[in-house]
């Protein structure tokens, strides 16, 4: 396999085969981001993309999962991505899942009948980045969609048979507005009803446009017991009716949570109240990383 840069996944792609179909983030602007910043997006010769799929296939007995990187390789075309995934189903019949970062952008420019190719074809999950449920924060940050946009892609996806991974950040308003982030995200949630949800919390590098807000003191970062009072309102205002899985166990996290919503929402607010009151739950600064 041959990649250019530092590579990203998923959390839960830890065992999958990770292939290089894009290079970088088409959008590439979000002020907390740093993950794509060295990279100018390109998409990859995708002769080349297949000509690794032959060395993998030669390197491993068995390959379960595959993984399509970078940012947001669902920005390709359906022919394009039709060609990876028929070398894929030719080369790999045991594979179970093929999934792929996507912005909401992307997810809408598809038609239902494209997303409906991409299921048929091997696509099980689409990860995106939502980040917030608030037009406010949204806006700040830079993300390039609105919240009726994150909403209808995620139903979009929904709606095709392939499954929407959703990833919230914890601090994302700041100080100033947790209490809309928070709300904002929880209502986000019980309207698009995504099949997973992954929440993490904000840690910030020095390379990024937020960094510099907050040594300004312009954006102002949550302490852990703000956080743990943030994901509680946010629970709070979460009412979905068919069933989510919902992960906030990430490294990044003062609390680790693990449960599926509508079923274990009072188990998790149950661990958040104690941990508002044992401050000994939250994990040390020292043990959070992303």
């Amino acid at each position: 396999m041959r990649y250019e840069g530092m590579i990203y996944r998923p959390p839960s792609e830890a065992y999958s085969l990770i292939l290089q179909v894009t290079i970088g983030c088409a959008h590439n602007k979000c002020t907390f981001c740093n993950m794509f910043r060295e990279k100018n997006f390109r998409v990859r010769n995708l002769d080349e993309v297949l000509e690794d799929l032959d060395m993998a296939r030669k390197q491993y007995s068995r390959v379960g999962r595959i993984f399509l990187a970078d940012g947001d390789a669902l920005v390709l075309s359906n022919n394009k991505l039709m060609r990876v995934l028929d070398h894929i189903n030719k080369l790999f019949p045991e594979c179970e899942r093929v999934s792929i970062y996507g912005s909401p952008k992307d997810v809408l420019h598809k038609t239902p009948e494209e997303l409906k190719e991409l299921y048929d074809n091997g696509i099980g999950i689409i990860y995106i980045g939502a980040e917030s449920g608030s037009d406010k924060v949204l806006k700040d940050i830079c993300k390039g969609a609105t919240r009726a946009e994150l909403i209808e892609a995620v139903r979009k996806i929904e709606d095709s048979g392939i499954k929407a991974s959703v990833t919230f950040i914890s601090g994302m308003g700041g100080r100033d507005g947790w209490e809309d982030h928070a709300i904002q995200t929880g209502t986000m949630i019980s309207e698009m009803e995504p099949s997973y949800v992954g929440l993490l919390t904000l840690m910030v590098e020095k390379d990024v446009p937020l960094y510099q807000d907050i040594q300004s003191g312009k954006f102002q970062l949550l302490s852990a017991e703000e956080i743990v009072a943030e994901t509680l309102l946010m629970l709070k205002h979460t009412d979905v009716k068919r069933n989510c899985v919902f992960r906030s166990n990430h490294a990044s996290n003062y609390v680790s949570l693990r449960g599926d919503l509508p079923k274990d929402k009072e188990k998790m607010m149950d661990l958040l109240r104690r941990a508002m009151k044992d401050h000994n739950m939250l994990k040390d600064e020292r043990f959070r990383m992303l």
